[in-house]
């Protein structure tokens, strides 16, 4: 083209897109003049992130893996910002909330047991704010009103998934793939003791050798890592109990995640994340009992966690070692005592003092997720017990929500358990199993603070429930033709 036809059409093109191209010129020669690094780093950013959300919202379900890519593979950025510091997952979810408005036309949102139990749960947590305000100050109430919006990133991803997002196979295998990624970084964090994240649960292990840091990967805490494994843990039990035509990933797959992820398990040195493995493994024997092939899924799963134990142990015999200890010490409760339990029967009864000499709070709470960082009744306590902080800090009604909801979650996994279609059967049994051993595991956790996992988990629940309602969509189509 010739100058005068540049000219020609420089002179017909519209005003805005002109002012676009002399932006970005500007823009480049900004960049391109710095006189460091880090200044060249910070101009290019928002280009960066402009480009990121481009990419993310031209597809209605790709923010969904940008965030659980970024949430269960990268460490918080190193800000002094809460707990550990800002997570470039919160872009993401952040597009997600841009997502879900640009593509509003195709929420189709089913009105049923679970969808109310997701809304109640976070109605009761918002509404115990009011609480946090009066008894704890505003700035209390702030920083717990910052925790429920983190609890609503899951709710707000199981909507979307389930509701939102065209129809498509879920991609359980980069899913898989990426979770492997993790619990080995988590190994490999361990075994050589890196720096930790931008912050981190001050978790250690005291051996004859030294003290070590709990592996936690790039999660704030190891009993996060520990409920992560677990829940992979789950998906590789369901798999190896089905036809390999049943299930989304070869058999030498799910024995090379096993390994990782029970290593991971191991060094996370949680006990709560083996009760709620053993807990859903009992569930599965149930669920599943008709159509268990007992020999092989006995021996594959097996032979996997028997591999990472010898692993384990050849690399770190005196970990290994304390933590079959610690497990086996837990088993004696009144040869122990309370010690075993790293005093949560302490906190359990200061808090229950506090109820009974003030039996008003148990009806309304005293604010959700304050009681760690607020002495209003007298110290900071950290629970560890899902239960009793929902009692503590929303009241009677946010403890009768949550079991509500964990009944919803059950009885709609459990649905998709007994769809005929094996997609559907699959994700149904995964989640259903791993959530009786949440069940269990709330005894001794927060887990609604697991804001990175949940996620996750809340994602296979939505799939199982699209997957199984979908087949259902499909099958009266047909017969109504």
């Amino acid at each position: 083209m010739t100058d005068g036809a540049d000219a020609a059409a420089l002179e017909h093109a519209p005003w805005h897109w002109i002012a676009v191209s002399a932006g970005i010129g500007i823009y480049a020669a900004l960049v391109a003049t710095a006189h460091s690094l880090s200044a060249t780093a910070v101009l290019a950013a928002p280009l960066v992130l402009l480009l990121a959300a481009w990419w993310t919202l031209s597809e209605p379900s790709r923010w969904t893996g940008a965030f659980i890519a970024s949430a269960i593979l990268l460490p918080p950025l190193p800000v002094a910002l809460g707990n550990s510091g800002p997570h470039p997952a919160l872009f993401f979810a952040a597009l997600g909330a841009i997502a879900g408005l640009l593509y509003l036309r195709e929420w189709r949102i089913s009105a049923n047991s679970l969808t109310a139990g997701f809304v109640l749960l976070l109605t009761v947590l918002l509404v115990s704010l009011a609480w946090a305000a009066l008894y704890s100050g505003p700035l209390i109430a702030a920083q717990s009103f910052a925790r429920v919006l983190l609890f609503g990133i899951g709710l707000y991803v199981f909507f979307y998934a389930a509701y939102v997002t065209r129809a498509g196979h879920p991609p359980l295998r980069s899913l898989f793939w990426a979770a492997v990624v993790s619990a080995a970084m988590a190994c490999v964090d361990f075994y050589y003791q890196l720096p930790a994240p931008a912050g981190f649960g001050p978790q250690f292990v005291w051996l004859a050798t030294g003290v070590y840091r709990r592996a936690q990967g790039i999660f704030y805490e190891a009993s996060t890592l520990g409920n992560f494994c677990a829940f992979f843990l789950v998906m590789i039990a369901v798999a190896l109990t089905r036809r390999r035509a049943e299930t989304p990933l070869p058999r030498s797959t799910l024995i090379v995640g096993g390994v990782w992820f029970s290593a991971a398990l191991i060094f996370s040195y949680s006990r709560a994340s083996i009760v709620c493995l053993a807990a859903a493994l009992c569930a599965l024997a149930w669920i599943d009992r008709a159509r268990i092939r007992w020999g092989g899924a006995i021996v594959m799963f097996g032979a996997s966690v028997a591999g990472a134990a010898v692993a384990a142990y050849a690399f770190l015999p005196d970990l290994v070692s304390a933590f079959w200890g610690r497990l086996s010490g837990s088993a004696r409760l009144f040869e122990y005592g309370e010690s075993i339990f790293s005093g949560r029967f302490e906190s359990w009864r200061v808090v229950g003092r506090f109820l009974l000499e003030h039996p008003w709070h148990a009806v309304f709470g005293v604010g959700y997720k304050t009681l760690p960082y607020s002495d209003y009744i007298g110290q900071t306590v950290i629970t560890d017990n899902m239960y009793l902080s929902m009692l503590a800090e929303t009241g009677v009604i946010g403890l009768a929500v949550l079991v509500a909801f964990n009944f919803a979650v059950l009885i709609a996994a459990y649905r998709a358990a007994r769809h005929p279609e094996p997609l559907a059967s699959f994700l149904g049994a995964w989640i259903f199993c791993f959530w009786v051993g949440e069940c269990f595991q709330m005894l001794s956790a927060d887990l609604l603070t697991f804001w990175r996992v949940l996620p996750v988990y809340f994602l296979v629940l939505a799939w199982a429930v699209r997957e199984s309602s979908r087949t259902v969509r499909e099958s009266s189509r047909a017969r109504s033709l």
